[in-house]
């Protein structure tokens, strides 16, 4: 071994120790024969196409070595490789590119459908490699909690692409409400406008299931399928629109939901509801998200604080009925605009979409506040959550803020609501043996099957 090795070695084993939450970090691609230079992480994409992966590439990834890609359709990649001038190898599936070459990959971002989330980062977490998963974390609830385990066993970072966590917007908004600036917080409003039914990103069958056509050239469907049941190509599921498509997808919860109920969930340390109600929803097709709902959460007390209830609205909404606020100025959920509004008894603070900066009012507490904000009690982040993810890695940074342990709570708070929506219905859940307790018949959706070929992490639970 030669002394550059060893002291890279002695370097990482020094950072490990100041990377929070974690008791150890596996080798360095770089800390073994052949590895890379410059203490760079050597980093491969799962999910290669589109604005997606343009995210990460531009948001850190390409200053590190970009050492293999992968994607079940070729054409839909071809405008990012040309653009990005690689010479890496390519893979149609990541089982294979994985055994081939995770000795040299230290981290993998997974930008893919929601449905292949979960067995796409499992498989790179038992190879000791370092993951970054876009929202929502997985598919169902099971997996989340697995994602939880595998952590534990692994001892790699985590983290989850809801990127306005590592923004200073939201810790200015979660210290606020930890201050108590806004008072006792008994409810919270949260809505997006979308789906846009039939648009770039939510497909509108007009027949379940929807007809089929032949595979285009250079689609892997089977791997595109993946855990899911197989079934014929549909043009309307790619590149986008498989979104919405509940065998696949999660709606706009999925799709908006961890980003927006990332700050009451911070703020309020919400855990799981004990109930999740749907008080409405557009017709659909089965198996189709609809083109509007409204739900209702109800989270229990925690501490000091007392029970809240918290209300999704997505789709075109009658402001002047439903999501009626009238207090503190505001009328509504949707008052100036802001996806998200945190109701307390001196106050309320809104937020938008990917949480971003805080609105107080009434306008003489948003004065108030802004002359005497609260200490800044939560660490700052720069650069954004692909940067915060790599220096955890390299040991110069702290854990992920949306690591698996924050990101998986956070998930099963979406997927709840997405199963009442999904099925119209008030769910129960005792979080405690992860069931619902009402439907038991729903409970085939908390940990769904996996198509013969794709079944893994039940190791982890025994």
């Amino acid at each position: 071994m030669t002394n550059r090795k060893m002291n890279r070695r002695s370097f990482l084993s020094q950072a490990a120790g100041a990377v929070a939450a974690s008791t150890a970090l596996p080798a360095f691609a770089i800390g073994r024969p052949g590895g890379s230079a410059n203490e760079k992480v050597n980093v491969a994409f799962i999910g290669s196409g589109g604005w997606i992966a343009q995210q990460p590439y531009q948001q850190g990834c390409k200053d590190e070595n970009l050492v293999a890609f992968c994607d079940v359709d070729r054409d839909h990649c071809a405008e990012n490789m040309k653009n990005w001038r690689t010479s890496q190898p390519f893979f149609d599936d990541y089982r294979v590119m994985l055994d081939k070459m995770h000795k040299q990959i230290d981290a993998i971002v997974i930008s893919t459908p929601d449905h292949t989330h979960f067995p796409a980062t499992l498989a790179a977490m038992e190879r000791g490699i370092h993951v970054y998963t876009q929202k929502p974390l997985a598919h169902n609830i099971w997996q989340t909690r697995t994602l939880v385990k595998a952590k534990e066993r692994y001892k790699v970072m985590t983290q989850m692409g809801n990127q306005g966590h590592a923004g200073d917007g939201i810790r200015k908004s979660v210290e606020a409400c930890r201050a108590g600036v806004i008072g006792k917080v008994t409810e919270v409003y949260v809505h997006n406008g979308g789906p846009e039914m039939g648009g770039r990103h939510f497909a509108n069958p007009k027949t379940m299931p929807p007809p089929s056509s032949p595979v285009p050239k250079g689609l892997s469907w089977d791997l595109w399928v993946g855990p899911a049941a197989m079934r014929p190509f549909y043009t309307g599921y790619l590149p986008y629109r498989w979104r919405a498509f509940y065998d696949f997808g999660s709606g706009m919860l999925g799709d908006w939901g961890c980003h927006t109920f990332d700050t009451p969930v911070w703020a309020l340390d919400l855990e799981p509801p004990t109930v999740v109600e749907c008080l409405d929803r557009k017709p659909s097709l089965k198996g189709v998200i609809p083109a509007g709902s409204r739900l209702k959460y109800h989270f229990p007390a925690k501490g000091r604080r007392g029970p809240v209830t918290l209300y999704w609205f997505d789709g075109p909404q009658d402001w002047g009925k439903v999501g009626r606020i009238e207090k503190f100025g505001a009328e509504h959920g949707a008052h100036l605009g802001r996806a998200c509004w945190i109701v307390g008894s001196k106050g309320m603070l809104g937020c938008g979409t990917h949480a971003g900066e805080p609105t107080i009012l009434p306008g003489d507490l948003r004065k108030r506040w802004k002359a005497a904000p609260p200490a800044q009690s939560i660490p700052r982040v720069s650069g954004g959550s692909f940067r915060e993810w790599l220096r955890a890695i390299k040991g110069t940074g702290p854990e992920p803020g949306s690591n698996f342990s924050y990101s998986a709570k956070l998930t099963e708070i979406i997927l709840l609501g997405v199963l009442a929506q999904r099925f119209n219905t008030r769910i129960e859940w005792d979080a405690r043996n992860a069931r619902i307790t009402n439907h038991p018949e729903l409970n085939a959706f908390v940990k769904e099957p996996m198509r013969k070929g794709w079944e893994c992490g039940e190791e982890l639970w025994a």
